[in-house]
């Protein structure tokens, strides 16, 4: 398995990894959420960054079977940028063999050479499996999200 950043070329089989991830939380962004993003990918001037799994395949055009996206950013608590993991997901057949935990490790590796202190995400608290990953490899802040849709 190989992670690296998702290149213009990823796109047709990027879309069914992100409606997977989509599902899975029971949303629909729209396609118009969904090009906005993939565009975002690619433009040097956004924070926004997309890396994906791959193994290889008989016939060597390589298989996407995980993504993440994670976003740089800046705190009033630091002075170096912090970096939010927005979304993470392994294909079905693909967990519990290290995927997600690639994936992670290749955001804290980017953050590190982007000089940020932190790198932190949210999961849902019925997202058992994952968080069995995400408490052996960091540390529950303590803090609760509150939210209010505007608009």
């Amino acid at each position: 398995m190989k992670i690296r950043p998702a290149e213009r070329r990823d796109h047709e089989q990027w879309l069914p990894l992100w409606r997977g991830y989509q599902a899975f939380y029971q949303v629909d962004l729209g396609d118009a959420v969904t090009d906005a993003t993939w565009l975002r990918f690619h433009d040097p001037a956004e924070p926004m960054h997309c890396a994906v799994a791959e193994v290889d395949t008989e016939d060597g055009a390589g298989r996407l079977v995980g993504l993440v996206h994670y976003i740089f950013h800046r705190s009033c608590w630091m002075l170096n940028p912090s970096c939010y993991l927005q979304d993470l997901f392994a294909a079905p057949d693909m967990r519990g063999l290290g995927v997600g935990r690639a994936l992670i490790e290749h955001v804290y590796a980017a953050a590190a050479k982007a000089g940020s202190t932190r790198v932190w995400w949210l999961t849902h608290e019925s997202n058992a499996q994952a968080m069995l990953l995400y408490d052996r490899i960091a540390e529950k802040s303590g803090f609760v999200q509150y939210r209010k849709a505007i608009g």
